[in-house]
């Protein structure tokens, strides 16, 4: 797999890292929750050296209200704050409603308005369709899916195997 960068992808990192991970993900999926919350410990031990690109994989046959949520963290990274909209979404996995995605838009200082109208409108289920399309096309079938400098990882998604992983490909 390529680890071209997109302008339309997430990153969270330096461009200059030594490692690209990229993620596809579900906001729905408790697998990706947990790594989620590895990457959260895991990335700032790494600093510069590690950055993540984020891309949605929702599984919607299990997961009925990923591709929602999928579509509320693009319409929040429309108005600057994807990352705050993807930690709030994993935080309050439990709840991924269109009630939910507009109380967390206010919480983290979205325009409410402007984000209603993304979300009604379906502004952004192309972009998640894509995203969901380029990861079955490198070979991810589940969620969470991470490529670590193109080559898929096996391992689990829990802080000690994605630290293995990391720790080895800063190695090579």
């Amino acid at each position: 797999m390529s680890v071209t960068i997109h302008s339309t992808d997430h990153v969270r990192g330096a461009d200059s890292a030594r490692i690209t991970l990229i993620e596809y993900g579900d906001f729905e999926c408790p697998y990706c929750a947990r790594a989620h919350q590895a990457l959260n410990e895991l990335l700032p031990q790494y600093g510069d050296d590690v950055r993540l690109v984020y891309r949605h994989m929702p599984l919607a046959d299990m997961h009925p209200d990923a591709t929602p949520a999928a579509e509320a963290a693009e319409a929040a990274g429309a108005q600057g704050k994807f990352w705050e909209m993807h930690d709030a979404l994993f935080a309050s996995q439990q709840n991924l409603s269109d009630a939910a995605f507009q109380a967390l838009a206010k919480d983290i200082g979205l325009d409410g308005a402007a984000f209603a109208d993304s979300l009604q409108g379906g502004k952004y289920a192309e972009k998640v369709a894509s995203d969901a399309a380029s990861g079955r096309q490198a070979g991810a079938h589940r969620t969470p899916t991470f490529f670590i400098n193109g080559v898929q990882f096996d391992g689990d998604s829990d802080a000690q195997s994605l630290d293995q992983a990391l720790s080895a490909a800063l190695q090579k």
